[in-house]
Order: structure tokens, then sequence, then C-alpha cells
């Protein structure tokens, strides 16, 4: 007989994903913006529009930086291959996720991802962030805490056993 899981609800979920920008995308950028010389995106308009909307300039916003698309999708394939090296490394689990102990599943095995889960459920936030966000917002809603980009891969996150 297979025990009901306990399902990791929004916030907690939230904690995981705040804690992973700190410690997978943000070194991430930081190798990819050093290895691009500085030409994956202009740093200095960054700061200029910064010193404008602090001195309540509202145009500070009107001139955006020029982004190299180049050196963008090598930093989203980056951050995707990690989080998938983690998720396989970390049976489910990510940096952020294994703080709060929590991990992705199949959720009708409750067993350990497969990469066709994985790739899916990494496109899935894509999906999951179209329409105001409603695809991870929908966690707080649902009994099994399932965001559409869990519902696309089949997959659920959960407690670690014992937590």
């Amino acid at each position: 007989m297979q025990k009901t899981p306990q399902y990791a609800g929004f916030w907690i979920r939230f904690i995981a994903s705040f804690l992973d920008t700190l410690f997978l995308a943000l070194p991430v950028g930081i190798i990819i913006y050093f290895l691009s010389d500085g030409h994956w995106f202009d740093f200095s308009q960054y700061q200029q529009n910064l010193q404008m909307a602090m001195s309540g300039n509202t145009h500070a916003l009107d001139s955006q930086p020029q982004t190299s698309l180049k050196w963008e999708l090598l930093f989203e394939i980056a951050v995707l291959v990690v989080t998938m090296l983690f998720w396989k490394r970390w049976r489910g689990a990510t940096p952020g996720k294994k703080f709060v102990h929590i991990k992705i599943v199949d959720a009708k095995t409750l067993q350990d991802i497969t990469n066709t889960q994985a790739i899916t459920r990494s496109f899935g936030y894509i999906a999951s962030t179209f329409a105001f966000l409603i695809g991870f917002i929908i966690v707080a809603f649902r009994k099994d805490k399932r965001g559409l980009h869990d519902l696309l891969a089949g997959t659920v996150v959960v407690y670690e056993e014992g937590f």
C-alpha cells in the first residue's frame, strides 16, 4: 500500500525557487556575463535607469538596455542544464529544494522523474509564466499542489520522507 505523500505548497516552493535563483541562476548569470565580455546586456543602461527612477524621473524605463540574444539563449540553456543535473544527482531536488526538504517526483509512481519529464517541466515554466503567473499560482489552490508545469510533465513536488 502506497503512503499518501505530503505535497509541498506554494510558499515552500517559492522559497526553494528564490534560493535556486541565488545559488544557481545568479552564479550562472555572472559567469555568462563575464564570458560575454559585457556584451550580454548593457549594464550601464541598467544603472542609468535605476538612478533616474530613484530621482523620481517617470521616464526611467523608457529606454531599455540592449541585450544579445546569443548570450541570453546560452544563459537559459545553461540554467536548464545545471538544473537538470541537480535533479538527476539529487533525485528531483535542486539546492533550494534540498534546503527546504522537498523534491520533484513522478505524480503517479512517486518515483524519480525521467529526463523527458525534466525537460517538459522546464519548458512548462514558460507556460506557467504566461497569463500573469497563473500556472504557478494554481499551486496554492489545488489539493495536490501541482502547477501547470507539473501537470504538463506528470510531476508533483513533495516533502522528503521524514519531514
